[in-house]
């Protein structure tokens, strides 16, 4: 997809009943040829019954940890076995539904911690229903081998993100180079079978494991495309499927990267607006044009003079791409940005770089993932050529992030492991599927939800319409998350539209998160990029 996404009109959400009207009206002006879905898999070979061990922490006095051996290759069951983390919160009622898995997203999320927030998030009815499950992927965290490919790739101070001349372009070409090569070395062994579809199999493992006759499936970001999947390959294995922020099925992966761009470059402009309207508390202006000349103003002063000798271009671009994801970073983001272009004090900037953008040692384990993921999920251009068209012409409408998020993907362009056919996850033998969105979502631009909602034959979609935090359900909208709550306790849910809550206000403390925004629990889980 090389031409700009639309971004989400405030009508969307109005013409829902039709939504055959609202898929056309929003589809992209290039179509992919359809694809296969994935072969039907063969059943998983007989795991062993899972053995359970407390694992409480304060918050959640009921949690368990296990371990579940699965295949490396799935084709070849007797063969070399590796091993996901598992966490539990158990059933309370004397009826369950089952489990119900939990994932965050990514590629390359730990979901062992989700399970928990989800089990104390739901209604105390709902959660008492369900085994909510939580894992770490193939690859992930403490499942084993877990994947690092390179130390070191985010350290500051890097290149410009944006090539504006040829020795900068270069210096960013090594860097993706390096990392695919080292990724190579370190896990040749293993990145074949890094995939959604592998992935995907992987949960059959785990649904047999449990002795479950189905399983259900809450995914957020990332995780909407590996619950497609899966629900594809064992559509008759399915009890509830919960899709929140919704990948495009039909981008994946370097289409949506693209689209991302544009929807990214739309949420920051509506950053620097809300900036605008309160000028009182951080003079920068009432202008969002004028707002946004002087965040670029700081972008360009930060190439020759990195702040803290830490935050260059690529790290103040890292720094407020969070506020991209969910609006409750914005004070804290506006609080910096004033710091230094109004004050001339550079210390809230870095230090708003080291809560936001700066990479965790742990962050190299879900990055090696993600890429290990997307590169061989489909197939990206190998030709640089191709890349550098695509974004220079991507970037010419939207600036803000086009380039670093380019490098961000762009060892995919050198990565050895042969890409696989992505599989069209089309279904017309699942039961009733749920599906939120934010209209002004920029990770997973509507669209996607819109591809999904058409794929998913019965499936509804539910809007949150104006809100743009990626990631919704159980962040603090009552109206969302009373129709989880309905959709898990009864698995009917139909096409709804609910209000966005509140743009948050100016904070106090940098730090501060304000209790309008809802979901800093959530969001902080689910993390960035994915």
């Amino acid at each position: 997809m090389l031409h700009p996404v639309p971004h989400p009109s405030k009508k969307r959400a109005a013409v829902l009943l039709s939504l055959s009207a609202v898929a056309a009206a929003l589809a992209s002006p290039v179509v992919a040829a359809p694809v296969p879905a994935p072969a039907p898999a063969p059943a998983p070979a007989a795991a062993a019954a899972l053995r359970w061990s407390g694992c409480a922490t304060p918050r959640y006095p009921t949690l368990q940890c296990a371990s579940l051996k699965v295949p490396l290759d799935h084709d070849s069951p007797a063969g070399r076995q590796i091993s996901l983390a598992l966490t539990r919160v158990p059933h309370t009622a004397a009826t369950s539904q089952g489990p119900l898995l939990v994932n965050p997203g990514g590629p390359g999320g730990s979901g062992r911690t989700l399970a928990g927030f989800v089990a104390s998030a739901l209604p105390k009815d709902v959660a008492a229903q369900y085994d909510v499950i939580g894992f770490d992927p193939r690859g992930v965290g403490r499942s084993e081998p877990a994947l690092d490919c390179g130390a070191g790739h985010f350290k500051p101070v890097r290149p410009d993100s944006v090539p504006l001349d040829p020795a900068t372009e270069r210096a960013n070409l090594e860097r993706v180079r390096s990392f695919a090569e080292s990724c190579q070395t370190k896990h040749a062994d293993v990145l074949p079978y890094v995939g959604t579809v592998s992935a995907a199999r992987d949960l059959e493992v785990l649904r047999t494991a449990l002795g479950a006759e189905r399983l259900s499936y809450f995914g957020y970001s990332y995780g909407t495309y590996l619950g497609a999947v899966y629900a594809r390959l064992h559509p008759d294995r399915v009890h509830r499927l919960v899709l929140d922020s919704v990948v495009d099925p039909g981008g994946v992966w370097y289409e949506d990267n693209l689209a991302q761009d544009q929807a990214f470059d739309a949420r920051h402009k509506s950053f620097l607006a809300w900036v605008a309207q309160y000028d009182a508390t951080y003079h920068l202006g009432t202008d969002p044009a004028a707002v946004e000349e002087r965040w670029y103003a700081m972008r360009t002063a930060l190439r020759s003079a990195p702040a803290g000798g830490k935050v260059g271009p690529a790290e103040l671009e890292d720094t407020y791409m969070p506020g991209g994801y969910y609006n409750g970073y914005w004070p804290a983001l506006a609080e910096a940005f004033a710091a230094y272009a109004v004050r001339e004090d550079a210390k809230p900037l870095v230090a708003a770089y080291e809560r936001f953008g700066a990479v965790e040692p742990s962050a190299g384990n879900s990055y090696s993932v993600y890429t290990a993921v997307q590169c061989r999920d489909s197939a990206w251009p190998r030709d640089w050529n191709t890349w550098r068209a695509d974004m220079w012409r991507t970037h010419a409408k939207a600036p803000f992030m086009t380039w670093n998020n380019a490098w961000y993907n762009a060892p995919c362009a050198f990565w050895k492991t042969e890409p696989l056919q992505t599989p069209d996850v089309t279904n017309h033998d699942l039961p009733p599927a749920l599906l939120f969105q934010a209209s002004e979502d920029a990770a997973t631009p509507f669209e996607g939800a819109v591809a999904m909602h058409d794929k998913l034959a019965g499936s509804a979609l539910v809007v949150e319409e104006g809100g743009g935090n990626h990631g919704v359900a159980l962040s603090g909208n009552k109206c969302l998350d009373e129709k989880l709550a309905a959709y898990l306790r009864t698995g009917q849910a139909a096409d709804a539209v609910c209000p966005a809550q509140p743009a948050p206000k100016p904070a106090t403390a940098t730090r501060a998160v304000p209790p309008s925004a809802g979901g800093a629990a959530l969001h902080g889980l689910l993390g960035f990029r994915g």
